[in-house]
């Protein structure tokens, strides 16, 4: 039996040639959150020639545009009174001993799985990390040590104002911790097609992030191959993490704040035992999730919405749980952790409209 999403999918290649449909198109399939609200047009892509014909074909009234993925870094906060526009270009290819080329809605964990099964090393940490590849370009998703800008060699998107071709390098997007160009001055500007990444043929393992080393020491392994550490970075995600489709939840809510020295040593003073990842000299990393707890939000909720019991960075839906009812609840956190640590956290997820 097909699915919700397969059902609209298929209205959609039925009823409109020219990729768009009819208004009020449920976006309940296309956010992890699970947040029921529509939009007022849906139009989908195939390939870069369909993207290219989508976007000179736009008017006034297709405005405003949201570019959506897999909708796991998302939030939506009401109906959205514009157009959304999403990739439905889907394949994977091998360019040569290092480099793999991905549709941008090729699923990120099904590229992480290939280039394991192929020996091509550098992606296993980002194991399990849902949504897809499109999304890799423009979040620089990461975990456990690593981030995708660190495979990333070229982006190839559509510009949206004139449907010509553009082949971004990695240094020009501009990557940091969790953004990138895509994220700010080319927000709503392109429409991503396919990302190139350059993995590496030399296994290099990064097992002292987190609890990795705990977790495979209890497997009583020491010098994980490839597919061992995969799989071991999927266990720990599992354990903490809720399954999209049981518990409505876009991941890691907040970014995890960089710091100067001088404030994580004035914080140590106080808790001792206070996680921390040194990023240079003058900066260290303080995980959002444990100031989260230590201001007692771990496994509460404000109506609807609350804080995962086993991850306090995770924020879910406990049910009907509209846009707004998160909104409420992380801002209610982030007033908590500035009060009590003087270091305000941002979310990672992006709230739409």
């Amino acid at each position: 039996m097909p699915s919700c999403k397969q059902k609209q999918r298929a209205k959609l290649k039925r009823n409109n040639k020219n990729m768009k449909i009819e208004s009020d198109y449920s976006l309940l399939e296309h956010n992890t959150f699970g947040i029921d609200a529509k939009c007022r047009r849906f139009i989908e892509y195939a390939s870069v020639e369909e993207a290219q014909e989508l976007v000179r074909s736009l008017n006034a009234e297709d405005y405003p545009l949201l570019i959506l993925g897999g909708g796991s870094n998302l939030l939506l906060t009401d109906n959205y009174k514009g157009t959304v526009l999403h990739s439905g270009i889907s394949f994977i290819e091998q360019l040569d001993n290092e480099r793999v080329r991905c549709g941008s809605a090729y699923v990120w964990d099904d590229f992480v799985d290939y280039c394991v099964a192929h020996n091509l090393y550098g992606a296993e940490n980002l194991s399990i990390i849902p949504g897809e590849c499109g999304a890799s370009a423009v979040q620089n998703i990461g975990a456990y040590g690593a981030e995708s800008k660190d495979l990333i060699e070229e982006v190839e998107a559509v510009e949206i104002a004139t449907g010509e071709v553009h082949h971004f390098k990695n240094a020009d997007c501009e990557y940091s911790y969790r953004q990138s160009k895509f994220k700010h001055e080319w927000r709503n500007k392109f429409l991503i097609t396919s990302v190139t990444y350059r993995l590496s043929k030399n296994y290099d393992p990064k097992l002292d992030y987190g609890n990795i080393r705990a977790a495979l020491a209890e497997k009583d392994i020491e010098n994980p191959t490839a597919a061992e550490l995969r799989q071991t970075i999927i266990d720990i995600r599992n354990a903490k993490l809720p399954d999209p489709e049981v518990i409505g939840n876009a991941g890691s809510f907040f970014m995890n704040p960089i710091v100067p020295k001088a404030k994580y040593e004035e914080l140590a003073a106080q808790y001792e035992r206070m996680p921390h990842y040194t990023i240079d000299e003058n900066h260290e990393k303080i995980p959002a999730g444990w100031m989260i707890e230590q201001c007692g939000w771990k496994g509460k909720a404000l109506g609807p919405a609350g804080v995962y019991e086993k991850q306090a960075l995770v924020l879910v839906n406990l049910g009907g749980a509209t846009g707004a009812d998160i909104v409420r609840l992380y801002e209610a956190i982030q007033r908590d952790v500035k009060e009590k640590f003087g270091i305000e956290i941002h979310p990672e997820v992006n709230t739409i409209p």
